[in-house]
């Protein structure tokens, strides 16, 4: 029996262990569902917090500088802004849960993708619910990052430990790969100032 949307939410923020068991067997179609629901309200509302702080700042504003496509901090710039979070967020959640899903496989886990899956769309769900309020998104990512490692746990039937590896892992590897190539642009930069006349 699939549980309901509201009922679901505050599960997992209040019981997450318990509303991860839940829906250990439930089919991939039912947490799609939700996931794009809570997109589009987190989209609509991340939208408007942009365009309402973009408002009140008026012409004064930083946000002048990183206007989305030079439409300004106004309702086309809110508009672009829905659109890239809810496009980029559709197709990063499939992208994130595939890398994370190496970690499980590193870590001994063997329920598949689409537990993989779920325990991210689930997981992320203190950042659909709080993460469009500007500071409180810190709060809403650690508190998600520490759902997706239950997650991991309870639908991939791991321990507490192998969940964080597989959590952390690919995060460390992206950071040694970004610090490389980092250090690489730098290098090859400054190696060009250097020998230039």
């Amino acid at each position: 029996m699939e549980i309901g949307f509201v009922k679901k939410t505050k599960g997992f923020l209040i019981r997450p262990t318990e509303t991860f068991n839940k829906v250990k067997e439930e089919e991939i179609g039912a947490a799609l569902k939700y996931f794009v629901v809570w997109l589009l309200i987190y989209a609509v509302l991340s939208a408007v917090i942009f365009a309402t702080i973009g408002n009140m700042l008026g012409n004064f504003s930083p946000l002048n500088s990183l206007s989305i496509l030079g439409v300004g901090t106004g309702g086309m710039a809110a508009l672009w802004l829905f659109i890239i979070l809810f496009v980029l967020g559709f197709i990063g959640v499939f992208i994130s849960a595939g890398i994370i899903h190496m970690g499980v496989l590193i870590v001994g886990g063997k329920q598949g993708y689409y537990q993989t899956l779920k325990a991210i769309v689930y997981g992320n769900t203190p950042t659909y619910v709080l993460g469009w309020i500007p500071i409180v998104i810190y709060i809403a990512g650690i508190w998600a990052l520490v759902l997706e490692i239950l997650g991991i746990r309870e639908l991939q039937e791991v321990s507490t430990g192998k969940a964080v590896l597989a959590v952390l892992i690919p995060l460390i590897l992206i950071g040694v790969v970004l610090s490389i190539v980092i250090a690489a642009i730098a290098y090859i930069y400054v190696s060009g100032m250097i020998g230039a006349p």
